[in-house]
């Protein structure tokens, strides 16, 4: 057998495009989830009548019976963290200067985690089952950065 790259050119990381740009859609069920972000300062999931759990974000079918999700509920802006990470390495996919932390918050009233950036926190003092609440964005865009980070309860 040849080489199967024989012949093809092979882009190195000096020459590979780093603009790339995409077109996507976050479809009607991430739209209206983000949409109450954006202008209501909302976090809303979504319940499976079946089952009855929520997830946030919002889906549009249920993981655990299958189910459509019609049902939309608001859950609370606190929460617990369930697990996280500190970031020191700076990478062109994050728009925060590291170190930065990020977790997985399980909101109060939610079935499932969000990933989401924690701020205001010591990282000497980030443990998992902290309380933590969701501090929104200034200027809201419609994505989920106008959740701008989680802080510990009580810090505000």
């Amino acid at each position: 057998m040849g080489d199967p790259l024989k012949g093809i050119d092979i882009l190195t990381s000096n020459e590979r495009p780093r603009n790339w740009r995409y077109t996507s859609s976050a479809g009607p069920v991430r739209s209206k989830f983000l949409l109450y972000l954006r202008d209501q300062q909302k976090i809303m999931g979504t319940e499976c009548s079946t089952c009855g759990r929520v997830y946030v974000p919002a889906r549009s079918v249920c993981l655990e019976c299958y189910e459509d999700m019609g049902k939309w509920v608001e859950v609370s802006k606190r929460g617990v963290l369930e697990t996280y990470t500190i970031v020191y390495q700076q990478s062109p996919i994050f728009r925060w200067d590291s170190p930065f932390a990020i977790g997985v918050i399980k909101l109060d009233g939610a079935d499932t985690g969000l990933v989401h950036r924690l701020g205001e926190v010591d990282f000497k003092q980030i443990r998992v089952g902290m309380r933590l609440e969701a501090v929104f964005a200034e200027l809201p865009k419609g994505d989920i950065r106008d959740i701008d980070y989680f802080r510990p309860v009580g810090m505000a």
